[in-house]
């Protein structure tokens, strides 16, 4: 089986329902104990509706957005992300991306461009560099790159 990889690829969305749990338990697991991410009143003292996710698990959930994708063996090289609107319990976030780059060599790369949005907005826009995963025996991963003098979309 032979699975091409070409700029401009879109990966399908996955929707994340943001539940409570979710939110308290990734601040728990990333010992982010600050109260905004467990506790709603002092969140609402703070300026806050409710309790909010915290940057490091937005950070693991789009990890977890490219891993689906290429693969458990995809491996993650770089991901830059930046928050914007905050995601609140009851809502769900809605995660696209597309591949913006890819590189051949041993080991092809690829760069995605992501991004998640919830009921109020953009709440993650981020550039993901993953090491494509090798297919297994007999499989190849190919890398379609744009012919020489032609642009990339």
């Amino acid at each position: 089986m032979t699975r091409a990889y070409r700029v401009g690829d879109q990966l399908p969305p996955l929707e994340i329902p943001l539940t409570r749990t979710l939110i308290v338990a990734g601040a728990i697991a990333s010992r982010d104990y600050q109260d905004v991410h467990h506790d709603a009143e002092s969140a609402r003292e703070k300026g806050s509706p409710d309790i909010f996710m915290n940057i490091l698990t937005t950070n693991g959930l789009v990890g977890r957005y490219i891993t689906d994708h290429f693969g458990p063996s995809a491996v993650l090289r770089k991901v830059a992300i930046r928050l914007g609107a905050p995601n609140y319990p009851g809502d769900v976030m809605r995660l696209t991306g597309h591949i913006t780059d890819v590189r051949a060599g041993e080991p092809a790369e690829a760069t995605v461009q992501v991004t998640g949005d919830n009921g109020i907005g953009r709440h993650v826009t981020g550039t993901v560099t993953v090491v494509l995963p090798h297919e297994g025996e007999g499989a190849t991963t190919t890398i379609a790159l744009p012919q020489k003098g032609a642009r990339a979309t």
